[in-house]
């Protein structure tokens, strides 16, 4: 490692003398009114933009009028005209303190607003957005005194070899930071795809989030050499690096892998889709989302079963809606021992049928299906075509219509019975 340069720049206080100077100049509230109208504007073009009613969660509008990335950036370029058009007439100040001012509130929230719509509710999150604002705003302090020129100068003279190529600090941090805005930008633009291609989708919904993750996959595969190119980090050398993430899927990650390509394989031939109600390992529900790497399934009383993407391919998989939405049903119910089964069967159909779930065709059936201890056992089948609105409420209308059919009728459902015989003992 080298040492630092002896002829680094020292720290000149002129210059910050002379900004202090121009400060207290009249024409310094010449500025501040430029730049009080410049946010005004701003403000008022956010305002116009944004509408009565603005998307929620949007990064470019966020929760209020100055609270997405759009104010800033808007405030920033109109600021960087007036500076342009005030340079030579008055001297600048007001705008050489102002544009750092609004182009670190511009990188933090731009950070803030796309980690927060990418990873929503995530801790680290919060603590990355926590720290590029206060490695923004410390960095705009170090500029403003003057500090940052020297303390960059000092890092660059701190260097070593790797081969034939040359790295300093001040390369590995330029480099870092310019991966995170790369890597940020690019989650921002898939997240903005995959919003637009899920948009409105009722149909195709599988194809669309294939479509969505391979967007994301490539836009951060892309981000990822760009942010390596601006760290100084030599791209031929991924080809060392892509051996040895090979010989790690070939082991450690060979589970991650598989269940990434199960994920592809199961969106792009469509054996399981959004909406489609399944049983996976005796766990039964309605699939919410199929990620990459892994399915949500939630059941009816609201848990939800993370299945991981190979169980799907490597296991047998009960699909209730793979083919048609239809579903059948059954319930059972007992009537005494002497009850007319063929006539109340009949009734019992015809008062089944006025449930509005039920299909007419294929209509219900009753059958006579077991001569049970206590009476006779009557397992009634009806098929209904909206599961995704709960099969206990469907079987429940059923239930309630059968036991109205059988107190018209004055059937008897029985209770367990038993028979004791008391046998008397012979006298003495």
């Amino acid at each position: 490692m080298a040492t630092p340069s002896a002829d680094t720049p020292h720290l000149s206080p002129q210059e910050l003398s002379r900004l202090l100077d121009s400060l207290t100049q009249p024409t310094a509230f010449i500025e501040l009114a430029v730049l009080a109208g410049c946010l005004g504007a701003a403000w008022a073009i956010v305002r116009l933009l944004r509408g009565p009613n603005p998307k929620p969660g949007s990064v470019w509008f966020g929760e209020g009028v100055v609270g997405g990335v759009l104010f800033p950036v808007l405030a920033f370029v109109l600021a960087f005209v007036a500076s342009r058009v005030l340079h030579g007439v008055v001297p600048i100040a007001v705008f050489r303190l102002a544009m750092p001012i609004l182009l670190s509130l511009m990188v933090i929230r731009l950070v803030v607003r796309v980690l927060t719509a990418a990873f929503p509710g995530s801790k680290v999150m919060r603590v990355v957005e926590r720290s590029v604002s206060w490695l923004a705003w410390i960095t705009v302090v170090l500029w403003l005194t003057g500090v940052l020129p020297l303390l960059m100068a000092e890092l660059d003279g701190i260097s070593w070899k790797m081969g034939t190529t040359r790295i300093s600090l001040r390369n590995l941090i330029e480099g870092s930071l310019s991966a995170i805005v790369v890597l940020v930008v690019s989650l921002w633009i898939s997240a903005a795809i995959e919003a637009q291609l899920l948009k409105g989708a009722t149909d195709n919904l599988s194809l669309r989030k294939i479509a969505a993750n391979a967007t994301r996959a490539l836009l951060l595969f892309v981000g990822l050499l760009v942010a390596l190119s601006a760290a100084g980090i030599d791209l031929t050398a991924l080809s060392v690096l892509g051996g040895a993430v090979g010989v790690g899927l070939g082991f450690g990650l060979q589970k991650l892998a598989s269940n990434y390509v199960s994920g592809f394989v199961i969106l792009a031939e469509r054996s399981l889709r959004i909406g489609d109600l399944v049983k996976v390992d005796n766990f039964e529900g309605r699939i919410t989302d199929i990620n990459t790497r892994y399915t949500v399934v939630r059941a009816a009383n609201g848990r939800e079963s993370i299945v991981p993407n190979e169980l799907l391919i490597t296991q047998r998989i009960e699909n209730a809606s793979l083919a048609d939405s239809s579903l059948m049903l059954s319930t059972t119910v007992q009537v005494a021992y002497g009850t007319d089964v063929p006539a109340i069967s009949q009734k019992l159909l015809a008062e089944i049928g006025r449930v509005p779930r039920v299909m007419p065709d294929p209509g219900p059936s009753v059958h006579l299906t077991a001569f049970a201890d206590s009476g006779l056992e009557l397992t009634v089948w009806f098929w209904i075509r909206d599961p995704e609105n709960g099969l206990s409420s469907a079987r429940s209308e059923v239930n309630l219509a059968i036991l109205r059919t059988l107190e018209a009728e004055g059937v008897e459902i029985p209770y367990p019975q038993r028979v004791l015989r008391n046998v008397s003992a012979p006298a003495a």
